[in-house]
């Protein structure tokens, strides 16, 4: 695979079975700098595996993850990458404010960007809240606020626009390419097609385990033999 100036890290040939079952095969792409990456599939075609096989959090049959051209080993992955699931409900119990605090001073993140974080994700109004007590669009957006406080250069959100309505997910959107002008990566496992086309520069398509295509849409159109259309058509065209 070829490596440039904005190649940030290399996945290359990351497989992974679970006895008879080929969840993932021989998958392979570069993540740049600088870019929001959409990784594209439907229910059962290797996300989650994928994600967690990358982030070190599974182990893989085989595959392997480079940075610059060098082996990035597991248990180095944390420092490059930060990682939020979709599903997770972490310090349920505690008040949102307290949750956030907690997550502030173990990322060591200043005040002052916890503040920015929770107004831009309109937090203040659930701050003394439980987070077990938290409706599905205000869990996603504090579920956001711990992410954007971490201070990896890749960042992987899986359904970072779940539960949120379009007002809300506009705003998350820019709120996420600011992220990524400011220096970050951002690696998006978005299940709405129209979603992933509204932030993400370039896909991957995945489907049953293995890498069908991955470019920007212009690339994907030429990859599946089509002059136009949405990630919709090009993903039908492609199976």
């Amino acid at each position: 695979m070829t490596i440039t100036s904005s190649t940030f890290l290399q996945i290359e040939n990351i497989s992974k079975h679970y006895g008879d079952i080929q969840a993932l095969k021989n998958v392979s792409f570069n993540i740049h700098k600088n870019e929001i990456l959409g990784l594209i599939g439907p229910n059962g075609s290797g996300k989650t595996t994928l994600l967690e096989g990358l982030t070190g959090l599974m182990p893989v049959n085989s595959g392997k993850v480079y940075k610059h051209g060098s082996p990035l080993h597991p248990e180095s992955r944390r420092n490059e990458i930060f990682y939020l699931p979709d599903g997770i409900l972490p310090y349920g119990d505690m008040p949102v404010s307290i949750a956030l605090e907690f997550f502030r001073n173990l990322y060591g993140t200043e005040t002052k960007q916890m503040i920015k974080v929770i107004s831009q994700l309109e937090l203040d109004s659930v701050l003394h809240k439980k987070v077990k007590t938290l409706s599905k669009g205000y869990n996603r957006r504090y579920l956001l606020a711990v992410a954007l406080m971490s201070s990896q250069p890749l960042l992987i959100l899986d359904e970072p626009f779940d539960g949120l309505d379009l007002r809300q997910m506009i705003g998350v959107i820019h709120i996420l390419q600011n992220v990524c002008s400011s220096g970050r990566s951002l690696l998006l496992s978005i299940h709405q097609l129209a979603d992933a086309q509204r932030i993400c520069h370039r896909f991957i398509l995945l489907d049953e385990g293995r890498l069908l295509a991955q470019g920007t849409l212009h690339e994907l159109r030429s990859q599946a033999g089509l002059s136009d259309g949405g990630l919709e058509e090009v993903f039908l065209a492609l199976t």
